[in-house]
């Protein structure tokens, strides 16, 4: 079993899941899931829990690949902004650059703000102090955290309220400018102004980049996303019950589960 995450050059969407299946212990828990990510849009993973939703998420950006017990197996190919020939496979390194990740509860380093913002531009090699300070001020405009941090940008992360700390992890994964950002219900552990925020923030930020949202709340999907894919579970393994836009498919769903669960008949 095996898991073959390339770049593609001219591929219409921003990522492409071909049979893509995880196993825990050599048992399948999400099977065959096919879906395709578009570009510039903000799409809502939306599921009970249990269902292979942050699996298949952390599997876009091999996150479970350092699980011992977890293996896959399928093909994800990520789309190129800039011009290459043909297919390119992408390591670790590669793959975190190109695609951003941000987790359920907000999870700043034990560090300075400023510190939080370069220690992944140095890992990922940009050495220049002026460089990596014009990322750091632009990713913390984009999140709109600039204003609030500028004076105090060697006080502790931690000391920043749960939206901030959040915002500030979205600014620490948009300074290195990738091209997928992937969130693990990203306001779970807010408050509802909070959460508000957020959402603005990703529909602003789906102008420049494409978004994969994981939520259990389906007003939030219901708000923010543009397509939408509803999973679900047959004898404890998940799978994809169905995709789409988001409009139409909160509207008038096509599968008996998706109608359901969207309509709050199941939950």
């Amino acid at each position: 079993m095996k898991l073959n995450i390339k770049m593609c050059d001219k591929q219409r969407h921003a990522i492409v899941l071909s049979n893509v299946s995880v196993f825990y212990s050599g048992e399948k828990k999400v099977k065959n899931i096919n879906l395709n990510v578009e570009k510039n849009r903000i799409t809502a993973f939306v599921g009970p829990s249990g269902c292979g939703k942050s699996s298949v998420l952390n599997v876009i950006n091999a996150i479970n690949c350092d699980y011992q017990n977890c293996t896959f197996d399928g093909e994800i190919c990520i789309a190129s902004k800039t011009p290459m020939k043909g297919v390119r496979r992408l390591n670790k390194v590669q793959l975190r650059r190109t695609v951003g990740t941000i987790f359920q509860m907000p999870q700043p380093f034990p560090l300075s703000i400023r510190k939080n913002i370069e220690f992944p531009l140095k890992h990922h090699g940009i050495s220049d102090k002026h460089s990596r300070y014009q990322k750091m001020q632009a990713a913390l405009e984009k999140v709109g955290l600039w204003n609030d941090v500028k004076n105090r940008l060697d006080d502790s992360a931690l000391a920043l309220s749960g939206g901030q700390q959040q915002r500030l992890c979205i600014a620490r994964a948009l300074a290195l400018e990738p091209e997928i950002l992937l969130l693990d219900e990203p306001c779970s552990a807010l408050d509802p102004y909070s959460s508000k925020a957020i959402e603005e923030l990703l529909i602003e930020l789906k102008k420049e980049i494409s978004i994969i949202v994981v939520t259990h709340n389906l007003a939030q999907a219901k708000r923010i996303a543009d397509n939408c894919c509803v999973f679900w579970t047959d004898d404890e393994v998940g799978y994809l019950a169905e995709q789409g836009e988001a409009h139409a498919l909160f509207s008038a769903p096509t599968t008996a589960v998706s109608r359901e669960y969207l309509t709050g008949l199941i939950s």
